[in-house]
């Protein structure tokens, strides 16, 4: 039987998967790699580690998962958003990748965006200004590495990018990743010159741009050989995951939402329009030409919480973070809706949306003698959810949002799913599909395939298994904290950058 491999490179794991062509999932491989801290508001990530995770996982999923049952005849890619990795002409990087955690560049970021230009590059790009950006994580190459290095790169590129020119020999960006990026128009489907005046790069410094169902590549014969597969193989370039994500949960019109929360978030509404936010709290990024992706994205997702668990959960060193995850979430739900009055605030990594604020930091609010590990686990929990409505609360100010669809590793936990709809007042749904990038993508090959007239077709075929409903006490209750949680993130700003400043 025939089926499409989908290849989804995130923030701190690769996952292989295959599905048959009804979109069942048939077999998953993943592995793991690190992120590298080596200063505060770093975080670089080693291009070739993850490569050869990408290999591991192909490998244990074809040789393992699919055996000869099954024929792949196509493989698709997912990556997350706003890598930068320099290369050589050779294509050998010149150092680690920068990934989308990374703050280093806010300076750089805080300059342009209090700009004209800023106002113009947000308007042309759809990406907020932010050191997230890999428009700024390069400006910062720029202004803080010498000249001779600078100009010793022939191209900088994504880790999605390196991945796809290791298996292929080709270089070449979706619209998705490269909408992502602050340096492609969004309006006319081509890198953006004043954006790469700013930077001092020319456009071929970048990869070519191309749609995301492109198909013009080819494995290499040694992959080819090392996985047993045919060289009729199609090879898709694919998208970004947040996009994936959003087509995976069977969104791709308007009137609906989707909620991500793994280790980061977001919150995403798809439409035919772009969504204009004079204070740039928004992104928009492509799924294909005339459907937009926008919404905001949040750092502090299941990092936070998993901080959480190792700093004061399980003390066993060979505890499975799984396991201690769910421990964790059953001592939280024994406690009311408000965690006792205690309020969190999860800006460990700095925050995006819709404070934009890389100088953000976590504090727990309220905090009084009775409380007990279990209220800090259900604040903690809490206050991600309340940072992820921060976000719903601005979009619902342009958008109608109808039904919640939620997808990620920690928003279809089912603590988390009941506060999502407590706290938005909402019913939330999970599909079928709970790794919603994987899904997408495999949606994406397979209209490429032919088996559905368009994306529209294919999204309609996700269907929901789970609904949570919210709970009117704990609704009102959640809104006064929500409107303290608010205030405080904002009224603190300055106590954040003074903080920043003694950190570092």
């Amino acid at each position: 039987m025939e089926c499409v491999i989908t290849i989804d490179i995130g923030t701190t794991k690769v996952k292989a998967s295959a599905f048959d062509f009804s979109n069942n999932l048939i077999g998953a491989r993943q592995g793991s790699y690190p992120t590298f801290h080596p200063q505060p508001d770093y975080s670089e990530q080693d291009p070739e580690q993850i490569f050869l995770t990408v290999l591991y996982a192909l490998k244990g999923l074809i040789n393992d998962e699919l055996s000869k049952k099954y024929r792949p005849i196509a493989v698709v890619f997912g990556a997350s958003m706003h890598s930068v990795l320099p290369i050589d002409k050779h294509g050998v990087p010149l150092r680690n990748a920068v990934i989308w955690a990374d703050n280093r560049g806010h300076d750089e970021a805080t300059k342009l965006k209090n700009s004209a230009l800023g106002a113009k590059l947000y308007e042309q790009t759809g990406t907020p200004i932010h050191p997230m950006s890999p428009l700024v994580k390069i400006r910062w190459f720029g202004t803080n590495t010498s000249s001779a290095w600078f100009e010793k790169v022939y191209k900088f590129i994504s880790i999605k990018e390196y991945i796809i020119y290791q298996l292929t020999g080709q270089l070449v960006v979706d619209h998705s990743l490269a909408s992502s990026t602050g340096l492609f128009n969004i309006h006319h489907l081509s890198w953006e010159t004043s954006a790469l005046d700013y930077i001092g790069i020319k456009p071929q410094q970048l990869s070519e741009p191309v749609a995301i169902d492109f198909d013009e590549l080819k494995l290499k014969k040694e992959y080819l050989r090392l996985f047993r597969l045919s060289n009729t193989l199609k090879v898709i370039v694919g998208a970004s995951d947040g996009c994936l994500a959003t087509l995976g949960a069977g969104v791709v019109t308007e009137g609906d939402a989707t909620i991500t929360i793994g280790s980061s978030g977001a919150v995403r509404v798809a439409g035919k329009q772009v969504l204009v936010d004079e204070k740039q709290r928004f992104f928009n990024y492509i799924l294909t030409e005339g459907t937009y992706i926008s919404g905001g994205p949040t750092n502090n997702g299941g990092v936070v919480f998993e901080w959480f668990v190792q700093q004061f959960g399980a003390s066993g060193v060979h505890t499975d973070m799984d396991y201690a995850v769910h421990q964790l979430l059953m001592e939280a739900e024994r406690v009311p809706a408000g965690a006792g009055g205690l309020l969190f605030l999860p800006y460990l990594l700095g925050e995006r949306a819709p404070l934009w604020n890389a100088n953000a930091r976590g504090a727990y609010m309220g905090v009084n003698i009775t409380h007990e590990r279990r209220h800090f686990i259900r604040a903690t929990v809490e206050g991600i959810v309340y940072e992820v409505y921060s976000i719903g609360k601005l979009l619902q100010q342009y958008r109608s949002i109808e039904n919640l669809y939620i997808n990620g590793a920690y928003a279809t936990l089912p603590l988390f799913a009941q506060i999502l709809s407590d706290v938005f007042g909402k019913k939330v749904y999970i599909n079928d599909k709970h790794d919603s990038a994987s899904a997408g993508a495999a949606l994406l090959a397979l209209t490429k395939l032919g088996k559905y007239e368009d994306l529209v077709a294919a999204a309609q075929t996700i269907k929901s298994v789970e609904t949570y409903s919210a709970n009117e006490k704990n609704h009102g209750r959640y809104g006064q904290f929500s409107e303290i949680f608010d205030r405080l993130s904002h009224k603190l700003a300055d106590d954040f950058d003074a903080l920043v400043a003694l950190q570092g």
